[in-house]
């Protein structure tokens, strides 16, 4: 580490620098610019630029001149980055001395047929040597507690469905805006429909997981939608293990059921998307914060790619979200 005079430490502050907080201002002083340092990082801007602001109380100096147009170093910033670089240096090799590169990495994908599925699929792609365990336990708020408990890795769904206890333990990557859909008994009235209109299920009960608390963050979204809108979530049965049964509990319910559009087909259902507006389910990629796999940089690398190449990111004109949604799960523009 370079030998200088130390930077000034605050009363309050101390000598404990978050190496969060230098790698946030690596990054900028890296890009000299905040958006791009945000894409790079994987956060918000608003986010980052607190991170920054922190930083700089902290060590009781301003570390960048801001302006409209431009963003530089200051002397202080340029005294800050050797030690900065120094710093993350050993916490990253500290962390890979301690990382098991040979230990699989368990990806939740819920079920199979997906957009999940073909993220996975393009990281093993990207990192052939690495060894990506698939497995299909269900929703988001059940692999939230396990990947918290450390028995699972990595999952997908709504981030923004969690609790904000849960959130504070986990980070997140926007992956993309999925379509719902609706799944519909094929000899259901709407079944000859090629796409069914929100208000055209008014006065039906229809199933989305009530009572599977693996799925809870689901039934929220689905509450959500149907409020105001004359449709009943389906009242609480208990959680259908495997898709045969959960086949076989459609079946005998005789209800539609609320889906994503990519949702594999099933026997004796037809799957209509829904329109007026076309609701949307926001994914995301969910870890435990702190983790570090390379299994999880190329889980990150693919979802990224195959994002920016399908417009998975896009948000069609006129469609549904929760507005709240806005604030945790869906990507903001710098």
């Amino acid at each position: 580490m370079p030998s200088a005079v130390p930077l000034p430490a605050p009363s309050g502050y101390g000598h404990d620098v978050e190496p969060r907080l230098l790698r946030a201002f690596v990054a900028v002083a890296d890009e000299l610019h905040f958006t791009r340092a945000a894409a790079r990082l994987y956060v918000a801007q608003q986010a980052l630029s607190r991170d920054i602001r922190r930083l700089e109380r902290g060590l009781g100096a301003e570390l960048f001149v801001r302006t409209t147009r431009r963003v530089a170093l200051t002397a202080e910033g340029e005294r800050l980055l050797p030690y900065a670089r120094a710093v993350l240096a050993a916490c990253d090799a500290l962390a890979d001395a301690f990382r098991a590169a040979d230990r699989p990495l368990l990806v939740d994908l819920n079920t199979t047929a997906l957009s999940h599925s073909r993220v996975l699929e393009r990281a093993r792609e990207l990192a052939p040597e690495q060894e990506l365990m698939a497995r299909y336990e269900g929703g988001l708020a059940g692999a939230a507690a396990q990947i918290l408990a450390g028995s699972l890795d990595v999952s997908f769904g709504r981030y923004g469905g969690l609790g904000p206890t849960e959130r504070a333990g986990l980070s997140s990557q926007f992956v993309r805006y999925e379509a719902m859909a609706v799944l519909l008994p094929e000899d259901h009235p709407l079944a000859a429909l090629a796409a069914v209109p929100l208000a055209a299920l008014a006065g039906e009960s229809v199933y989305a997981a009530a009572g599977n608390d693996l799925t809870r963050e689901w039934t929220d979204l689905a509450a959500r939608l149907f409020e105001g809108r004359g449709i009943a979530v389906a009242p609480r049965v208990p959680r259908a293990v495997g898709k045969e049964e959960f086949r076989r509990i459609l079946a005998k319910l005789g209800i539609p059921a609320l889906v994503v559009v990519d949702f594999p087909p099933f026997p004796g259902s037809v799957l209509r998307p829904l329109v007026d507006p076309v609701p949307l389910s926001p994914v995301s990629l969910v870890w435990r914060t702190g983790l570090r796999h390379p299994g999880l940089d190329a889980l990150r690398a693919a979802a990224a790619e195959i994002g920016a190449r399908e417009g998975w990111l896009d948000r069609p004109p006129g469609s549904w979200l929760p507005e709240d949604e806005l604030l945790t799960s869906v990507p903001r523009r710098g």
